[in-house]
């Protein structure tokens, strides 16, 4: 199978935060190798929006599995004068051994519920809390990003054209990768195309067109070589006084043949020219020729065309779906949740606290479950603790997680348990089969795009979406109260 590591994604150890291996050896040191229980959850919602997709998770886990330090990773560590020799030989075998639970990659996501959960020894846990929050905080935010442009263009055709404005090779392939998962038809990154299974896509830059000695004979060679698929870039010299006409007598030549043909805007006002590109195309004879249009293209600029009716059949868009535009990050976070008691080796809920709300924990091992109604729509995510069970047989109550006045009751007809095993001492569960990359993907972008159907138009709206309730049990209401309670004494 091939895995993320095939584009040179690190999979030396070192790549965790350096205090997390000051801690390991404090950790070593006082035999402190008692297991543990990490949350991996997001804060808020990025861009504002309703939504978010969970996306990297098969490439953590292809990751995580190899996960060791080298022998010149240790000669490094040792490089530093910090490091006892001991704790060195253990980090020599080091491997992740534990257990990891997680949504299914492509979910619809939601801030404060576990997306990923990890059973293991502490030290273990530590290490890898870099790297699961790399691999799953980016490509959630460029899947979520992504599946805003798509939702905005109606779920039209969406190139991802990001590889030059990417951060760097590994942000490349993480965006288009994550691109595809939220809804893009494809990629300009080649790389990407053979690794992942993505369709590949672009045509003529405006250097093609520039080295030939007329616009007209750079249309007519590019059509001679790819009739099956000629897009033209019409804006390089007049959009409207040249490129479409020049278009319009090479399609010409096409449609004769029994091939369509395409054009491109790349600058302008992409309202005003693609509908006077598309009263010229038609008055030619040509109604079933495309347009395609790129340029800075942001979800919010999409959604006006769209709903202007501009006459676009497919949209590329770079810098802004690949970067997260005007969001920098996801804001996932990775907390402590339980730990076992050195006495009888049962598991203790633990809880961060803080002075903003917003940011204390909810303690315990958790469950996530997706509640929905008689019509088959998600109405609210709720966090149990294990041992629990949410019933289809009778109205439950549900608590907001700030421990406020907000509840409400509920009486799903299904309910869905979001948290499945994915990792077992270390090694991928039996029950995950072994897919190509391409059916990896392709899975992902099946569970958005069916999540998304479940989901209330007002949670999916670009601007000021409602918001979509994640709330607990009565239960761990009562067990967060009591680590209250004690603070409080």
């Amino acid at each position: 199978m091939k895995t993320n590591c095939e584009y040179g994604a690190p999979t030396s150890a070192l790549f965790t935060d350096f205090y997390e291996l000051t801690m390991a050896q404090g950790y070593w040191k006082n035999k402190m190798d008692e297991q543990v229980v990490f949350d991996m959850f997001f804060r808020r919602q990025p861009f504002d929006g309703g939504f978010s997709v969970f996306a990297g998770l098969d490439t953590l886990l292809d990751v995580i599995s190899i996960f060791k330090f080298s022998d010149s990773d240790i000669e490094y560590l040792r490089g530093i004068k910090i490091f006892e020799e001991d704790f060195l030989s253990y980090l020599k075998d080091f491997k992740f051994s534990g257990d990891l639970y997680a949504m299914d990659e492509g979910s619809i996501v939601f801030p404060n519920e576990p997306l990923i959960r990890i059973h293991a020894n502490l030290i273990e846990a530590q290490i890898i809390e870099g790297l699961v929050l790399n691999h799953i905080n980016f490509q959630s935010l460029i899947a979520t990003k992504t599946a805003r442009v798509w939702m905005a263009s109606k779920k039209g055709a969406i190139m991802e054209f990001g590889l030059r404005r990417a951060q760097g090779p590994d942000g490349a392939m993480s965006a288009s990768r994550a691109a595809f998962i939220g809804g893009a038809a494809g990629t300009s990154n080649t790389l990407a195309g053979k690794v992942f299974g993505i369709p590949v896509m672009g045509t003529m830059a405006h250097s093609w067109i520039m080295s030939f000695s007329t616009e007209l004979e750079a249309f007519e060679t590019y059509a001679k070589m790819y009739p099956d698929r000629a897009i033209f870039l019409i804006d390089t010299y007049d959009t409207l006084n040249s490129g479409v006409k020049n278009a319009i007598k090479v399609g010409k030549k096409l449609v004769e043949k029994g091939y369509n043909f395409g054009v491109r805007l790349d600058s302008g006002d992409i309202m005003y020219l693609s509908t006077e590109v598309r009263k010229q195309l038609d008055k030619a004879g040509f109604p079933n020729a495309l347009i395609s249009v790129s340029n800075e293209l942001t979800e919010e600029i999409i959604e006006t065309l769209v709903l202007k009716d501009a006459p676009i059949n497919s949209w590329g868009v770079g810098t802004h779906m690949v970067t997260g535009g005007n969001e920098s990050s996801f804001t996932g976070v990775y907390k402590l949740a339980a730990r076992s008691n050195p006495g009888n080796h049962e598991m203790i809920a633990t809880m961060k606290f803080s002075d903003n709300p917003e940011k204390t924990t909810n303690p315990g091992v958790k469950n996530v479950y997706r509640l929905y109604d008689e019509d088959g729509m998600a109405k609210a995510d709720i966090l149990a603790l294990d041992n629990e069970k949410i019933s289809t047989k009778n109205e439950s109550r549900f608590y907001h997680p700030s421990i406020d006045y907000r509840q409400f009751s509920f009486k799903p007809t299904e309910i869905k348990s979001l948290l499945i095993k994915r990792m077992e001492k270390g090694n991928r569960t039996e029950n995950a089969p072994i897919k190509e990359q391409s059916i990896i993907i392709r899975d992902a972008r099946a569970k958005m795009i069916s999540d998304l159907e479940t989901l209330d138009n007002s949670y999916k709206r670009i601007l000021n979406p409602h918001i979509y309730k994640v709330s607990i049990t009565e239960k761990l209401k009562d067990l967060k109260l009591q680590f209250i309670k004690e603070r409080i004494k």
